[in-house]
């Protein structure tokens, strides 16, 4: 099991990003329903972007929230399917240390109550990366409602049991990624 649940609520740091070539925040219905959810559960919002489907950009930001030592949790909703453009699996799963294979299978269970056969469309996946829990999910109001509601809500939560994420990722330690130009070096000045 992958943590000992507390008896009290313990917030977490999350970061939360959109993936999609045309949606801007005010068509962002997917990213508003994780933030409110996400504040609604009592857990703090410590960053939220939108990114267009570009494996470099979205590893870009990945690879800085997952070094923050402040970023317990990353949240990402879009670019998961099998259109041409989608790329979010192909960018992120090489920064992972360890895959949450159930991530997936569960939320492709509980998506086929509500869509049927065409969940197998859905690369939604989780990982862990220096103690910082992924997890990504289709860009769908609905498809993020089912993965927050059904899985989200309580393996985040400190208490719920027999086991959640919120022990692990409070573990993560602390890092001077305030420092990073000066430990891995500037771009030479040409």
């Amino acid at each position: 099991m992958s943590s000992v649940p507390s008896t009290e609520m313990k917030p977490l740091n999350v970061a939360l990003l959109t993936v999609s070539d045309t949606r801007g925040p005010e068509q962002d219905t997917s990213g508003q329903f994780l933030e409110d959810s996400i504040v609604d559960a009592g857990h703090l919002l410590v960053a939220r972007r939108i990114l267009p489907d570009d494996v470099y950009l979205i590893r870009a930001l990945m690879a800085n929230w997952i070094a923050d030592s402040e970023i317990h949790v990353v949240i990402i909703t879009g670019g998961t399917g099998f259109l041409e453009r989608d790329s979010t699996p192909e960018a992120v799963m090489p920064l992972m240390d360890k895959a949450i294979d159930g991530f997936g299978e569960e939320f492709r269970r509980l998506s086929a109550a509500e869509i049927g056969s065409s969940t197998i469309q859905s690369r939604a996946f989780g990982g862990m990366a220096n103690n910082t829990v992924v997890f990504c999910l289709p860009g769908s109001t609905g498809a993020c409602r089912t993965g927050w509601n059904g899985i989200l809500l309580s393996q985040l939560d400190s208490r719920h049991t027999p086991c959640n994420f919120s022990g692990l990722v409070l573990r993560k330690p602390e890092k001077p990624t305030n420092r990073l130009d000066e430990v891995i070096g500037q771009r030479s000045k040409r």
